[in-house]
Formats: C-alpha cells, sequence, structure tokens
C-alpha cells in the first residue's frame, strides 16, 4: 500500500485550533504536521480521517464532531453541506470575523514581518443578501445541463444552486432565477459548448449579464424577453479577451454612493454596496487629501476615489488598465489625469507622489510595481487589498522603508473565509 492509500485509511481525533485562510479548520496531528478540516470550527473536538498527506501537512475529511467549539451554529443554507461556495456559515457571524482578524494578523506576522495586533474588522450590515454580482458555471451532460458553484472540495464538480442561495441581492437572485427558467432545456439558449462562466451583476438599471467561453452565438434575445431585468449581454470567448457586446443596452447605470455610473463588459465594483461604502469613506479619511496635494490612484477602476480625491483638491493621477473603467473614470474625473495600462508599466514615471492608493486584484501588485515603490516611495501608502497573502508579501517586497501607520479590515464577504483590508504605511526613508 503507498503512502496515500494508507493516508486515505488513516481516523484520527484532533482539536482544531484556528481557521485558515481559505475557510478551513487548522489542527495538529500526533506528529505536529498541520492538517486542515473544511467545516470545522477552533474549538472543535473531532474525529477526522486523511484525505491527503504531505511531508509538512495533511488534508482530511470531518467524520463525526466529539466536541462543539464556541461560536457554531447550525448552516441556514440548505445547500451548505455540498456547495463551495460559502466556507464559513457554520460560524456565527462574531466568530467569522474573529477567524478574519487572525488571518490577516498572521499574514502580515509571517510573510511581511510586522509584529500587530489583530485588526479591527468593520461589520456588514448584512450577513445574506449582499452580493451584487455572482459567477457561476455551466456544466451540460446527457441529462440537462447544471448551473451553480463548484462543490465542497471537488472542484471539478458544479453543485446545481438556484434562488435559494442566500448571498445574492434579492435583484439578482430574481434574476438568476429567471435566466435558468428562460435559457430552455440544455441551456440552448446560451452559446453551444459543454462549460460556460456567467457573471450576473445587477445595478439600479438593471441587471448585465457575461458570457465566457463556449461556441455560437446562442440566442440573446431570447434571454433578454425571458428575464424583465436583464439589459445587456457580453460574450467574452478567451480568457483576457475583451468582452463584446451582444444583445441589449451598452451600458447599465448604477448608483454608488451617490456617483452615477455606466457599467459595461467587465467594469470592476464591489460585490458588497454596504461595505464598499464603508471602505471607501475609511481610505478618504486616512487619505485626508489637501490642495495641492500630489496623489497616485493606481488600479483606479472607475474612478469613484480618483474623483472623490480630485474634488478635495488634490492632483491626482489614476492608473487602469481596464479600457471601458478607464474611459468611464475620465469622464467622472475631468479635473483629475488618466493613464490607461498596466501598473507595474506606468507606475515608476508618476513617482514620487505625496500618496500612493493601490486596489489591485487578488493576485496583489506585480514585482515591478513593487520595485517602484521601493525605489522611488511615496511619503505615504495606501493599500487596498482583497487577499491577506498577496498584502504581505506585497509590503515584503516593497522593504523596510515604510512602518504601519494602521489597519482596519471590512467584512466584504460574509460566509466566506475572505476579507478586504486597508493597510496604511509610512514612508520613514525621505
Amino acid at each position: 500500500m503507498n503512502r496515500s492509500a494508507r493516508a486515505s485509511a488513516q481516523s484520527v481525533r484532533i482539536g482544531i485550533d484556528g481557521i485558515a485562510a481559505g475557510g478551513a479548520g487548522v489542527g495538529r496531528l500526533p506528529d505536529g504536521r498541520a492538517v486542515f478540516v473544511a467545516r470545522t470550527a477552533p474549538g472543535d473536538e473531532a474525529t477526522v480521517r486523511i484525505e491527503v498527506e504531505k511531508k509538512r501537512w495533511a488534508r482530511a475529511r470531518l467524520v463525526r464532531l466529539e466536541h462543539e467549539g464556541p461560536g457554531r451554529r447550525s448552516p441556514p443554507c440548505p445547500l451548505y453541506a455540498r456547495c463551495g461556495g460559502c466556507s464559513l456559515q457554520h460560524l456565527d457571524i462574531a466568530a467569522q470575523r474573529n477567524a478574519k482578524a487572525v488571518i490577516v494578523a498572521d499574514a502580515l506576522r509571517r510573510i511581511g514581518g510586522f509584529e500587530l495586533d489583530e485588526p479591527e474588522v468593520v461589520a456588514a450590515p448584512n450577513e445574506f443578501d449582499y452580493r451584487n454580482r455572482a459567477t457561476f458555471t455551466v456544466v451540460r451532460a446527457a441529462s440537462g445541463a447544471v448551473a451553480g458553484f463548484h462543490a465542497l472540495e471537488a472542484p471539478g464538480r458544479i453543485v446545481d444552486v438556484d434562488a435559494r442561495c442566500m448571498l445574492l441581492e434579492p435583484a439578482l437572485r430574481d434574476a438568476w432565477q429567471a435566466l435558468r427558467e428562460g435559457w430552455g432545456p440544455g441551456a440552448e439558449a446560451l452559446p453551444g459548448g459543454p462549460r460556460l462562466r456567467l457573471t450576473l451583476r445587477s445595478a439600479e438599471a438593471g441587471c448585465s449579464l457575461l458570457i465566457e467561453g463556449g461556441t455560437g452565438r446562442g440566442r440573446p434575445e431570447a434571454l433578454l424577453a425571458a428575464v424583465p431585468a436583464l439589459r445587456s449581454i457580453w460574450v467574452r470567448r478567451e480568457p483576457g479577451a475583451a468582452p463584446r457586446r451582444v444583445a441589449g443596452e451598452n451600458a447599465v447605470r448604477d448608483d454608488w454612493g451617490g456617483d452615477l455610473i455606466a457599467l459595461r463588459g467587465t467594469v470592476f465594483l464591489q460585490v458588497n454596496r454596504a461595505v464598499a461604502e464603508r471602505l471607501e469613506e475609511h481610505v478618504l479619511e486616512r487619505a485626508q487629501p489637501a490642495e495641492g496635494q500630489s496623489v497616485i490612484d493606481a488600479y483606479c477602476g472607475v474612478g469613484i476615489l480618483t474623483r472623490r480625491l480630485a474634488a478635495r483638491g488634490a492632483r491626482v493621477t489614476g492608473i487602469e488598465l481596464d479600457a471601458d473603467a478607464a474611459a468611464e473614470a475620465a469622464a467622472r474625473a475631468p479635473m483629475a489625469r488618466i493613464a490607461v495600462g498596466r501598473v507595474e508599466e506606468l507606475l515608476a514615471p508618476e513617482l514620487p507622489a505625496d500618496l500612493l492608493i493601490v486596489n489591485p486584484p487578488r493576485t496583489g501588485m506585480h514585482e515591478l510595481a513593487c520595485a517602484a515603490v521601493r525605489e522611488t516611495p511615496p511619503r505615504r501608502l495606501l493599500y487596498v487589498s482583497c487577499d491577506p497573502a498577496t498584502l504581505a508579501r506585497d509590503v515584503a517586497r516593497i522593504g523596510p522603508g515604510f512602518q504601519i501607520r494602521s489597519v482596519r479590515c471590512f467584512d466584504m464577504f460574509p460566509q466566506t473565509a475572505h476579507v478586504e483590508t486597508v493597510l496604511e504605511l509610512a514612508c520613514v526613508t525621505s
């Protein structure tokens, strides 16, 4: 019997000490290795079956809870036992926030080399009904189409998710159900192909749909007719390619904290309106923009912060790769300058600055962007991150020339292990 087969036959009793960045509980095997077990919580005593064994860690499946730790609850979603769309529904919301504070502090200590207390995590007003955007996978088989999220610990399988999903805004939930009912047997109104990705987004003026993958055009007009809220349909055939509108309006209007925004294609906005508003207010408060202050808003998106900073008299340069988002930023913030392109290519010539704000994707900043900050440091840096590990990595790459001035987290994604962090750094070498 090989090591993998031996591991799969082992059942052990362990204690769970914490929550890992992916949402699994973390304990220790008798030999000291870390073991990750989904659907467990700090304080649990559990019998688990080891399924993957490595030199320094193992992954196991929960067999039986022997003792429940504090903060546990019965998950309210009927799909939670199978669906991987959520990872922390078995914890009450206070325990979820505590776990996220530990995840952020641990990443900054272990990867970034900073010693700090666990940060505050600003609560979401609603722990359910908050997502204005969701991405679903559609898989076609002989028996029909299945559409939903990846299965728990089995990403090759899709769990069929209908309007019972508790994360979606009511408008998004209604549109998703109408879309499922309106695309016909085998999702025939969608483009062809065995597997598609659908991103549905709700806005003040209606919903938009982005279809990724597939072949042919499908019948987008039929989808528009079947889903009353649907205003625009876009298609992207290859990853990274520009999306193409195939039906409906060129843009869908949204009211974002009093700012009217035209959303096209893959233009990014945070998924949680209420928490995003609190985060943006915090960034502006920490930015303290003054008349004539030089500010770089990197990864500026549609320019929400760019416009608000410029309105306070700062000299703002926004940098954005997405052409549609950059065009919207330029239209809404004519007093600022918008540079279109990759941050790693455009940042260095713009430095130094009084303040640099970065809000990169989950993969974090490119190494060249970190080098630009290290070589020509701004006086202050505000880093908005959706991944504690890449945040800590980038801060370590930037080097010891900065000190942490403040850290605050925001519970942008309740029921999951994801957390948004705003880290303020001050340059100590200039």
